[in-house]
């Protein structure tokens, strides 16, 4: 099994002209990716437009993409939906596609209870063997993963951690104190939040801004493990006009934006999502601009 790792990118999903996944330019990036300092990869996960993309689609990524990355990196397949029943068959054709591991997305729309979340979690971690990653965005999702039911859920063996977006910073340390298990994770699911997270204790960052300065994120991340505060606050501090700016619409709006304008074509966006308003675009490569760029850009982008 392949470590995830420290830096995980959650990776758009690339379209071509016509609006369909475009999987070379997948795999293109998924290699460009580990080359520019991601130990690993979250497919189909929010980044990547999943509630877009068909099963079939997201089959084929999950496939395309570990075969193209092999034992580089890990490969974590975003495979939680609001429906138990549909994210156990995405489980198990991960499983089949040789994925590394299974992002699992609190449940959205329905709003359920705690018991709910903890019942749905518990009825995907047992129909695979695969290491399962918990996910908890509330504000995509509204329901929030509370810190006890994470807890619980920590019983479960195949279920190693959680990718905690809520911004709590309280609730991240209940959840980072109360596991009672060494190897049981806790990654940021907010740029913003990871020197503080890995501070308190965390392991590291399911990342948006790494598509672009990932190598820069690691070195900040090593920072915070060696116990170098000055140097990761300055890191972080350096970077974060970057890590608000590639938020200043809905993700991935923004990113796939500074992607496709720094030469690395990834294509629009599927309805809902649409390109971002001038003032936004404006906003996104004025600040992009300031940065040096890790990921690989084609050649034929420099001519």
């Amino acid at each position: 099994m392949v470590p995830i790792g420290r830096l995980i990118t959650a990776m758009v999903t690339p379209f071509d002209s016509d609006g369909q996944v475009d999987f070379a330019q997948a795999k293109a990036l998924a290699l460009a990716l580990l080359e520019s300092g991601s130990d690993g990869l979250v497919v189909s996960g929010t980044t990547g437009e999943s509630p877009t993309l068909t099963s079939q689609e997201k089959l084929k990524l999950f496939s395309e993409i570990k075969s193209a990355v092999g034992d580089r990196g890990s490969v974590i397949a975003g495979v939680g939906t609001n429906d138990t029943a549909a994210s156990i068959e995405l489980a198990r054709g991960a499983e089949t596609a040789g994925v590394d591991g299974l992002l699992l997305v609190v449940p959205y729309y329905n709003k359920p209870t705690q018991e709910g979340l903890r019942l749905h979690f518990t009825a995907i971690a047992e129909a695979t063997r695969l290491p399962c990653v918990l996910y908890n965005v509330p504000s995509r999702t509204v329901a929030n993963l509370a810190a006890d039911t994470v807890v619980r859920l920590s019983q479960i063996r195949n279920i190693v951690g959680v990718k905690e977006a809520s911004g709590d910073l309280e609730q991240i340390g209940a959840i980072i104190d109360g596991v009672d298990r060494s190897d049981f994770l806790v990654w940021s699911g907010n740029d913003s939040d990871t020197r503080a997270i890995i501070e308190r204790g965390g392991y590291g960052v399911v990342s948006v801004v790494s598509h672009l300065v990932g190598r820069q994120i690691k070195a900040m991340i090593d920072h915070c493990v060696r116990g170098d505060s000055a140097q990761a606050r300055a890191a972080h501090d350096h970077l974060e006009p970057l890590f608000r700016d590639l938020f200043v619409v809905s993700n991935p709006i923004p990113l796939k934006h500074a992607l496709n304008q720094l030469g690395f074509p990834v294509g629009g966006y599927r309805l809902p999502l649409c390109e971002p308003d001038a003032a936004s675009a404006s906003q996104v490569m004025a600040t992009v601009g300031r940065y040096t760029i890790d990921l690989p850009i084609p050649a034929a982008a420099n001519r």
